[in-house]
């Protein structure tokens, strides 16, 4: 029996915070979908395409039979039911994080009783950094070598260029 568990976010950039708990995640279940939401009340700095790529090309070192790459709109619970998935994989870095979270996985239980959320708490390293913070920064000109796949730095580094400051 194959036990697969969503990994969902934005990955508006991918991190190593994200990799980490990707990585980590493989040790704990068969298969780690990476499943990026498409929320259509934020505008992302990155298509989904564009996300799909460098998730893609910073976990292509992971064995990639183990590992899936989507996207979702809607509700979590229906694109994991859809997934045939047994958990969500859900990291966590903070006090703050934790609240978010733990409303999260109660409604989705609630919604879906056969799922449980696994929580996992990023290396320590990249306890503090988000997305966000990797893209104001960015913004900025500022370094994110220490936070960002090189690849990944090159293409924010492209979009702030062209002067697409969507922090």
């Amino acid at each position: 029996m194959c036990i697969k568990a969503v990994y969902p976010g934005s990955f508006d950039p991918i991190t190593y915070g994200h990799i980490d708990i990707i990585e980590r995640g493989l040790k704990l279940f068969d298969k780690v979908v990476v499943a990026i939401l498409i929320n259509p009340n934020k505008k992302p700095l990155f298509t989904v395409e564009e996300r799909i790529a460098m998730i893609k090309k910073s976990i292509s070192h992971l064995p990639q039979e183990k590992i899936e790459v989507s996207s979702f709109t809607g509700l979590l619970v229906d694109y994991v039911k859809k997934a045939n998935a047994k958990a969500i994989l859900r990291g966590i870095r903070a006090i703050s994080d934790f609240e978010y979270e733990f409303q999260m996985a109660l409604t989705n239980r609630k919604l879906l009783k056969e799922v449980d959320t696994v929580f996992m708490m990023p290396d320590e390293r990249f306890s503090y950094l988000s997305a966000n913070l990797v893209r104001e920064v960015a913004s900025f000109g500022g370094d994110i070598s220490y936070f960002v796949p090189k690849h990944v730095e090159e293409k924010l580094k492209e979009k702030f260029k062209k002067g697409e400051k969507n922090v």
